[in-house]
């Protein structure tokens, strides 16, 4: 062979092997990259904009927060408002005092931020002349509530209740704080859509606050283990918990009502709180009678009822509901802008979440909204053309988008673009333009400019692909049948990044299942949780499906769990299997399941009620038995364990510890102040009565999630058992 022949073959071999080769090397994710812990999570996230609107003007922060652009609401061009450089150069303040952030344009009508420098004080700076108009010391360390109209903050200090009005001056409202009479914070453990205590009317003259007395409530006897690099601290410490079980002595909850002016509190006259829920409180536009929601303790009657802010005094009950299984009121009433007279009100009385438009007597208007899909969201309203924004998913059970609803006629449009996916929406100050921000399968991320009277849109930014140049596996999604052979349950199945369908993979049943919640819809990759692709690069199919009981499909989807937690929910998923059992690439002898919290508890449930089918588990923070969950939640879904002990005994799962088979991991954290370390504990006390053998792990210092980093080792935990144990 010649020189010049050898060359030549050498050539070819070298591109028959380039050829060989993928078009372009792709990469691997590591849980570093997948993980909200990992140190490289915020570069794989699809990229979001900082949007705030100033009235109907749309205002663009910079990533940093250092620069604000106004944009064209119709041609989506940019220009400079400020920059924080050239604000602080105007106002004179000193390098201390500097404005190192700006909030929000909470007056529609005026060139006013709301800014803060580390947290100090709260600013109000015209951001035209650079002068700062307004400054307050922000003295709060815990629960806080700014009214734009007055001016004054409520905050939480120490256990007590504290209030500076608008011209700086402090009056602390309470004295006898504690750890068990709790001021201004949320109460019935955040139930009944309560997210915080503290409640302005509109004017900012009157707060309404809640009032706690937990000194009847077990407490739960949590601990706090010494930090490694702490060398003073030798021994635990007790952390305990109030905690009120089901069936057990609750908490006593008070509404009052604090005029800044003179620092009178009156209390309102509701009566005894003794095995009562109060919740959804909101004030009428005069900002001089409380609204709220008052319901038994067995969940299923409630009334809205009146109360006069000065006095106290019970005005009268507008609005009364009642269901044999429960109510669930999760939003306060809405007045219309235009008309004070009017409100709007949430109710499943027909099935499913809608709006209903009643007026101050009480009398029911009309229904706004109908249909056998549900309101998931008001936004606001378009004030000029009297009409009211939502969020609900009327085009498919797993999309949520935008509409425009006529208050009159009760026409409704779908504004948003596109359609399809996931829809996010912020109002205008007017209602007149909204900012729809969406995600679809294939779509990271998509922010368009709306007209919510004429529906025109503008595209204002698109995100790239984080996850471009990676191996990236299929996401699939579709239907089936429950077991009741009739509703139509929603999964997604996600694939191996390396699918042959002549081969047989692995497979994890990722589950949650429970009420307020969902695991699939029409968002990105179907909404898939990162660890599935983590999965699906390691060589499994992962499956997931949304079983009734859990949310966004009406009243008696979600009720057919009552009383029998985890029954119904078994009997879905269980469906679910049989659809795996149809796929030829499904090695249905290697069948894993994982989930957290209610997921936790179906985890356990379907490892000893199923030994046969599934292999693996993995279960975290996961309830054992009802009876030692919380009052509120247990009880609704459950009623209590002395009116509903044949319910409470089929589902728990300390008699199902003798039937476990496969390998078990249970992982909970120490501090655990919601699904109690007490579940867990007993679980393994049952198992080793039992003889069973599972598996157990536990996070110190970590509650009903691991944070930070944590979660990182978390999930590389979770993953090593399956491939210890099923791969």
């Amino acid at each position: 062979m010649t020189m010049k022949m050898t060359k030549l073959h050498g050539l070819t071999l070298l591109l028959m092997a380039l050829l060989a080769l993928p078009a372009a090397a792709q990469k691997q994710f590591t849980l570093e990259d997948l993980n909200f812990g990992g140190n490289n999570y915020r570069n794989m996230i699809p990229k979001n904009c900082r949007l705030a609107w100033w009235g109907d003007q749309l205002v663009h922060f910079s990533s940093k927060g250092d620069t604000c652009w106004a944009v064209n609401t119709s041609s989506g061009k940019e220009k400079v408002m400020f920059t924080l450089k050239q604000l602080n150069k105007k106002t004179g303040l000193t390098d201390a005092e500097g404005i190192t952030s700006v909030a929000s344009f909470p007056y529609p009508d005026q060139p006013l931020a709301l800014a803060y420098n580390n947290q100090r004080e709260r600013l109000l700076v015209n951001f035209k002349t650079g002068k700062v108009v307004w400054r307050q010391l922000m003295d709060g360390n815990g629960d806080s509530d700014w009214n734009k109209q007055s001016r004054a903050n409520a905050y939480v200090k120490d256990d007590n209740l504290y209030v500076i009005d608008g011209n700086g001056n402090t009056r602390q409202v309470t004295t006898d704080g504690s750890r068990e009479l709790v001021y201004g914070q949320s109460v019935h453990r955040n139930e009944f859509g309560i997210e915080g205590g503290l409640f302005w009317n509109p004017q900012g003259t009157r707060l309404a606050f809640y009032r706690m007395d937990q000194s009847m409530v077990t407490d739960y006897p949590l601990i706090t283990v010494p930090e490694l690099d702490d060398s003073t601290q030798v021994s635990a410490t007790p952390a305990p918990e109030k905690y009120p079980m089901a069936g057990q002595t609750s908490h006593l909850v008070w509404v009052g009502v604090l005029d800044v002016a003179t620092g009178d509190t009156v209390y309102l006259k509701a009566g005894d709180p003794t095995d009562r829920y109060f919740s959804n409180i909101s004030w009428n536009p005069d900002g001089n009678i409380v609204y709220m929601v008052e319901e038994n303790r067995d969940q299923n009657d409630m009334s809205l009822v009146a109360y006069d802010a000065v006095t106290g005094n019970r005005i009268k009950s507008l609005y009364r509901e009642t269901h044999p299984k429960y109510v669930e009121p999760q939003h306060p009433i809405t007045f219309l802008p235009w008309d004070k007279e009017k409100f709007i009100l949430w109710s499943e009385k027909d099935g499913y979440n809608h709006l209903y438009l009643y007026d101050t007597a009480g009398r029911e208007l009309g229904q706004l909204t109908r249909g056998k899909w549900v309101v998931m969201d008001l936004l606001g309203f378009d004030t000029e053309k009297k009409a009211v924004i939502i969020s609900a998913n009327a085009d498919s059970p797993i999309q949520q988008n935008l509409y425009r609803v006529d208050i009159a006629t009760g026409d409704m449009t779908r504004i948003d673009e596109g359609g399809k996916g996931w829809h996010n929406g912020r109002l205008s100050s007017s209602g007149r333009y909204l900012i729809d921000s969406y995600q679809e399968p294939d779509v990271p991320r998509n922010i368009a400019i709306v007209d919510t009277r004429s529906g025109k849109q503008k595209r204002y930014f698109t995100a790239p692909d984080p996850w471009q140049g990676y191996t990236v596996p299929e996401y699939r999604c579709g239907s089936i049948k429950a077991a009741d052979g009739v509703t139509d349950l929603y999964y997604r199945l996600v694939l191996p990044t390396d699918f042959d369908p002549t081969k047989k993979y692995p497979t994890v049943v990722y589950v949650y299942g429970g009420p307020h919640a969902h695991n699939v819809d029409a968002g990105w990759h179907y909404a898939s949780r990162s660890w599935e692709t983590y999965m699906a690069q390691r060589g499994y199919v992962l499956f997931i499906m949304d079983n009734r009981g859990s949310e966004n499909r009406g009243r008696d989807f979600e009720q057919a769990t009552f009383r029998q937690l985890g029954q119904v929910e078994m009997q879905d998923q269980m469906r679910g299997v049989d659809f795996l059992r149809t796929l030829n690439y499904v090695d249905t002898a290697r069948l894993g399941v994982h989930g957290w919290s209610f997921g936790g508890f179906m985890t356990i449930s379907l490892m000893t009620n199923y030994p046969d089918v599934f292999k693996v588990g993995v279960a975290g923070g996961p309830v054992i038995d009802w009876k030692w969950y919380e009052v509120m939640y247990g009880e609704r879904y459950m009623d209590t364990p002395q009116t509903n002990p044949e319910g409470y005994e089929k589902t728990s799962l300390i008699s199902k510890a003798a039937d476990l088979k496969g390998r078990l991991q249970i992982i909970i954290g120490l501090n655990d102040p919601t699904v109690v370390p007490q579940h867990a504990y007993s679980f393994l006390k049952a198992c080793i009565a039992a003889g069973t053998q599972p598996d157990f792990f536990v996070y110190p210092g970590q509650g009903h999630n691991m944070r930070g980093h944590q979660s990182v080792h978390l999930h590389e935990r979770i993953t090593r058992y399956f491939d210890d144990y099923l791969k």
